[in-house]
Order: structure tokens, then C-alpha cells, then sequence
């Protein structure tokens, strides 16, 4: 399949309510609004396919860019290239959900997450705690560093109430990722989370809400989840 073929599809799996749900969180034209589960039919034609995933995600088109996600090879993709996604991300469903889950399969994940982290960018501070997430949730214990995680534990609870929207939202993720996933730092990544509290967001909206990392860590004990780790990261 070409590009040409794999938009003209897209297009004709489009809903519009669909495409209103993207929209109201932060999508713009162009989108079809295609359900991510509606896309998998066409992933059995292209499968994992770099040069073709590059293409699609240069249209600028929010479905063809987390499609292009999907057939991406991570270890294909260079800092660089890695880099010129997160200029295309801009709004954060592309962002955490599209380059930083195709980031978490490679190589060098870690070190690009790293980079983003200390950007001062929210996006890509966004992207690069939302990276983290993806490793925790998947990558063996082993992979990791205790004591650089707990850095960053340490670094969330210094700066969570004052970092911009989207990555005080990853941040608050990363606090429970490593709570419920990361077993050597439960008890740290609890007593963390607790003492972080409540996290404000959406304070640009008529009405804020708070998140709770604490709470998260509590439920995933009661139903005995710690240590949870997922097969794969990408659909």
C-alpha cells in the first residue's frame, strides 16, 4: 500500500463523532476521525513500514499521524528523527500517545526521554515523562536504574504543582507508573505520591479537577496489580 491508498481508507473509516471527540481535545483539521481499533484491518496490509510511516506523518493529518505511529520501526528512527516528530506533535495525544509509544520501543529511549525531560517544553517534557510510563509498564525491572528513578521521583515532587498542564499530568502518571509497576520503588514512589497530593489540572477551564496518584497506587494494591507489567505498548 502507498500513502495514497492508505488516506483514501482512512478517509472512509472517518466518524464524525468521532472526529468531534478528537477535536474537543485538541485535534485539528485536517482528521477523518478514525477509532484507533478501526485502523488495525489496515496494518495486516502495510505492516511495520518506516519509509511509508515518515510519509504519512508529514501530511499533518491527525489519523494518518498516529497511523503512522502504528507502522513506525522505532529502531529505525533516529534522536533526530525522533526529534522532528515531537515538532509535528502539537497537542498531546500525538505527543504521549503517538511519538512517545513509538519512542518506548527503542534503543534509546531512555536517553531521548531524558533530553525531553529537560527541555523546559511542555510537550515535550509531556512526552518524555509519558515515555517513562510506557518503559515501566512493559520493560523488565532490570532495564532500569533505582537510584536514577528515584531522582525523578524526588524531581516530580519539587516541581508537579508548578509544571505547565500536560506534564504535570505525566508527572502525576509517572508516580503511580512507578508505584504500581517498578516493585523496588513502590514504597518510595507511594510515600511520593502522598505527599505530593491532590495535582490540579484544568485550570484554564471553567472548572478544574484533581488527580491523585496516591489513590491509583491504592486501588492498584487492592486489586493486587503491582508489578504489572503489559506485553506490548503499540496497538
Amino acid at each position: 500500500m502507498n500513502a495514497e491508498m492508505v488516506m483514501q481508507e482512512l478517509e472512509e473509516l472517518g466518524k464524525e463523532r468521532t472526529k468531534k471527540i478528537y477535536s474537543s481535545n485538541g485535534a485539528q483539521e485536517p482528521l477523518f476521525g478514525v477509532a484507533t481499533g478501526a485502523m488495525k484491518p489496515i496494518f495486516k496490509k502495510t505492516k511495520i513500514n518506516q519509509p511509508l510511516a515518515e510519509e504519512l506523518y508529514a501530511t499533518g493529518n491527525y489519523d494518518a499521524m498516529y497511523f503512522a505511529g502504528i507502522i513506525a520501526d522505532p529502531n529505525g528512527m533516529t534522536e533526530a528523527d525522533y526529534d522532528r516528530w515531537m515538532d509535528g506533535a502539537y497537542f498531546y495525544m500525538l505527543s504521549d500517545f503517538v511519538v512517545a509509544v513509538t519512542l518506548a520501543e527503542a534503543d534509546i529511549a531512555q536517553q531521548v526521554a531524558d533530553k525531553w525531560i529537560a527541555s523546559g517544553e511542555d510537550l515535550r517534557m509531556s512526552a518524555g515523562w509519558s515515555c517513562y510510563c510506557w518503559l515501566l509498564g512493559s520493560r523488565p525491572d532490570k532495564e532500569f536504574s533505582e537510584s536514577k528513578l528515584a531522582g525523578m521521583l524526588e524531581l516530580v515532587s519539587r516541581t508537579i504543582h508548578d509544571a505547565p498542564e500536560r506534564t504535570r499530568i505525566s508527572m502525576n502518571n509517572f508516580l503511580y507508573t512507578v508505584g504500581i509497576s517498578f516493585s523496588p520503588l513502590h514504597d518510595l514512589a507511594t510515600e511520593t505520591a502522598k505527599k505530593v497530593g491532590p495535582v490540579e489540572v484544568g485550570k484554564d477551564k471553567p472548572k478544574s479537577k484533581f488527580i491523585n496518584a496516591y489513590d491509583t497506587i491504592q486501588k492498584a494494591v487492592g486489586k493486587g496489580q503491582i508489578g504489572f507489567k503489559r506485553r506490548h505498548v503499540r496497538c
